[in-house]
């Protein structure tokens, strides 16, 4: 602080968080704001986060042009106290910084680093109107990518129909817009910054190929008779309808609890292999902002309904971009749904710092032979990516054979919990 200003800088996000992106400011040089007021949204290596501001007055500079990356401590907003206020704002109280002992500095409000509650309550101020989200024809946009375009080519977002679920506006209706109006970028080449969760999952997935001594292995599995599991799981309760991937999120949990040692880690530093008590399971999933890793934790206390619920829960907050970061860390163990692409196999990369990944392609009908006779039948291929450093083949094949046998005849699964 100086010069009878409050400077508020980036706070730390938790995480691990050192940096974020500015994606959008949500006041101006001039504006006048309140206590906890969000006046910019940035995004993490994590998620979309808004961020209030602990001081009140009249915003005097913004320092940061979306785009840009801060490092946390940087300062973000500098505020001039307004007429007859104190320059130290009365509603942000020494015990309300994360500088005390034990913090890690100036701290994200109700996020990061955590205060005992002093038995004081602030007035919370909701934030400014966000137009992405009012309702009756504001239009949706989640991607930072798909705003920014927009704002450099000068398209009012407002004039578009998306062409997304719930008329979310997309990168492809920017495009179709510019090329409606003549000024599509030129065809030979386009650039996409690796920022925000493009750049974390770039980052991860090329230290986790350089690490780990990754093998690959697969099966072919008849998967008629979990199909028919479901359809009369669902008929049973189709108030609570549980998904094909909810199955085998179950098998696999129990799969894990038979074969603990691909719930690890190797601890490089400690020259160790961890095995997790617990079974943190991620779900990839695709989102706008790039591939995402949800983390379902504790995933071995859930009932089958509980988990197809959380499952259904996590994965739709994971494509709108509203999951807290600490949702998306943690995880012991990855299955990888990528038959929705329409593909059959693949060897995909290990979630670093995990020892193993489950992928599910996609599932067709194929002859079979069953009981000496061919068939007809539900095929879906099975693989499953490990750490060779934390168990050997014979270990990776009984999990996946298990993983198979259930799958093939679900009553093994019944036997076994």
């Amino acid at each position: 602080m100086g010069g009878g200003v409050n400077i508020f800088t980036l706070p730390d996000l938790g995480e691990g968080l050192t940096e974020a992106e500015i994606v959008e400011w949500r006041v101006a040089v001039g504006d006048t704001v309140e206590v906890d007021q969000v006046v910019v949204e940035v995004e993490t290596a994590k998620a979309i986060v808004d961020v209030p501001c602990p001081y009140a007055g009249r915003v005097a500079a913004l320092h940061g042009a979306p785009g840009q990356r801060r490092p946390v401590g940087q300062p973000l907003v500098t505020i001039e106290p307004l007429a007859g206020e104190p320059t130290e704002h009365a509603a942000y109280r020494e015990e309300e910084r994360a500088g005390s002992a034990g913090g890690s500095g100036n701290v994200l409000v109700g996020y990061g680093t955590g205060h005992g509650g002093s038995g004081r309550r602030r007035r919370r101020v909701a934030p400014k109107a966000d137009v992405r989200t009012a309702p009756g024809s504001a239009p949706r946009v989640i991607s930072p990518l798909v705003r920014r375009m927009a704002r450099e080519h000068g398209i009012d977002v407002a004039t578009l129909h998306g062409s997304g679920p719930g008329g979310i506006v997309r990168r492809a209706d920017i495009e179709s817009a510019l090329a409606s109006a003549g000024t599509a970028p030129a065809a030979d080449e386009v650039v996409t910054p690796l920022t925000g969760v493009r750049r974390a999952v770039a980052e991860k997935l090329s230290r986790s190929r350089r690490e780990i001594p990754e093998v690959t292995i697969w099966v072919d599995v008849d998967a008629t008779g979990l199909l028919d599991t479901r359809a009369a799981i669902n008929g049973a309760r189709p108030d609570r309808p549980v998904s094909l991937l909810a199955l085998l999120a179950r098998i696999c949990v129990n799969g894990l609890q038979r074969y603990p040692e691909l719930n690890s880690r190797v601890d490089t530093e400690r020259g160790a292999i961890v095995r997790s008590g617990r079974i943190n399971l991620g779900i990839a999933a695709q989102t706008e902002r790039g591939l995402v890793v949800p983390v379902i934790p504790d995933a071995q206390r859930l009932t089958t309904y509980d988990l197809a619920a959380a499952l259904a829960e996590t994965t739709a907050q994971a494509r709108a971009g509203t999951l807290p970061p600490a949702r998306l860390t943690g995880g012991t163990f990855t299955v990888n749904n990528y038959g929705v692409f329409g593909v059959d196999g693949s060897t995909p990369i290990i979630n670093y710092p995990e020892a193993a990944l489950l992928g599910i392609g996609r599932i067709v009908d194929k002859p079979w032979v069953v009981d000496g006779q061919l068939a007809v039948r539900k095929v879906v291929q099975l693989s499953l990516t490990f750490d060779h450093r934390v168990c050997d083949g014979r270990t990776a094949g009984g999990f996946l054979r298990h993983i198979a046998d259930c799958v093939e005849q679900p009553a093994l699964l019944i036997a076994n919990v």
